[in-house]
């Protein structure tokens, strides 16, 4: 019996969640941010920012040794539907979308914020024939990498494009085409290979905005210079995701979908070294169009849409335990 135990308290640690919590918790903070979605939530040197989404908004810091939020700079101009990164002390936006629906227009620069100074600079050039929205975004060194995204809004023209920027030379470099296009999504690094999980074709022009989900999971592999396919889907194709990597394993949660009214809670863990799909407690609150945190042993999101589409906007923010 004693063996037994012994054996099966080994598998949970292999499976990686010996330690996680039970449940979501909510965090009850002593201020609360403005409402938001189609935004970003990031980390930088221990605190956390939202940032983006439909509207001119400023940027929100939160300190989780505090639990206070502090209004910071407003932001230069509407930007929504990106994944930001911290990269060298600052939060830089990439791929991202401005104006309305459903013809929404790629940003044609990168913008970059410093917390340390509160001010927003323009970044780099993209290039006019790379440029889209609601794009997958990973830094890997001092290279950054765009993954898929849609150049029309939400109206057509998905792609499949890979790109590279180099930080320290200003080069930009055309990469293999990912197996499939994609948007409303997230990308993330895990083990020296870039994930694109969840997302969707979104095709308002045929009627089909959130009906094309994407089970498939695509990566690639910086060793081989090549793109594979996960053989086993998503459990919860969606779009409107956010993906996060911690060791082995790539974690995939928020989204919307026609299968329901509500955005989507379940929490999906993919072993990229078995490719096999697990599950964390689900949120409390589903939510879409906003990101997540992964900060000392804790799963972090915050803001996001409560329902399919534009709403109602949310300002809440919640935790697990996963160490």
């Amino acid at each position: 019996m004693k063996c037994f135990f012994t054996l099966a308290l080994l598998l949970i640690s292999i499976a990686g969640f010996s330690q996680s919590s039970d449940h979501w918790t909510a965090i009850e903070t002593e201020n609360y941010p403005l409402p938001r979605h189609e935004n970003s939530f990031v980390e930088n040197n221990g605190k956390f920012y939202l940032l983006g989404g439909r509207g001119i908004k400023p940027i929100e810091e939160y300190d989780p040794k505090t639990k206070t939020w502090k209004t910071l700079a407003m932001a230069p101009i509407e930007f929504h539907h990106f994944q930001a990164i911290s990269f060298k002390n600052e939060i830089y936006v990439i791929g991202a979308m401005t104006g309305g629906y459903p013809h929404e227009t790629p940003l044609t620069r990168f913008l970059i914020f410093n917390p340390k100074t509160n001010a927003w600079r323009e970044g780099a050039e993209i290039p006019v024939d790379r440029r889209r929205g609601s794009a997958g975004i990973v830094t890997r060194g001092d290279k950054i990498y765009m993954v898929c995204g849609i150049i029309d809004g939400h109206y057509a023209d998905f792609v499949p494009w890979f790109d590279e920027y180099d930080t320290k030379t200003g080069t930009w470099t055309i990469l293999p085409d990912a197996p499939r296009p994609r948007d409303h999504f997230g990308a993330a690094l895990v083990k020296d290979k870039i994930y694109a999980a969840g997302g969707r074709t979104s095709h308002a022009e045929i009627g089909k905005v959130l009906d094309l989900v994407i089970p498939e999971i695509d990566y690639f592999d910086f060793k081989s210079n090549s793109w594979s396919t996960v053989q086993a889907g998503l459990p919860t194709p969606r779009g409107g995701t956010s993906s996060i990597a911690k060791g082995p394993f790539l974690v995939v949660m928020n989204g919307e979908s026609t299968v329901q009214v509500p955005s989507h809670a379940e929490v999906e863990v993919l072993d990229t070294r078995t490719g096999e799909w697990s599950q964390l407690p689900s949120l409390n609150q589903g939510r879409h169009g906003t990101g997540v945190i992964y900060y000392k042993g804790k799963i972090y999101v915050a803001a996001g849409s409560a329902n399919r589409g534009g709403g109602p906007e949310l300002n809440t923010m919640e935790v697990l335990e996963w160490k």
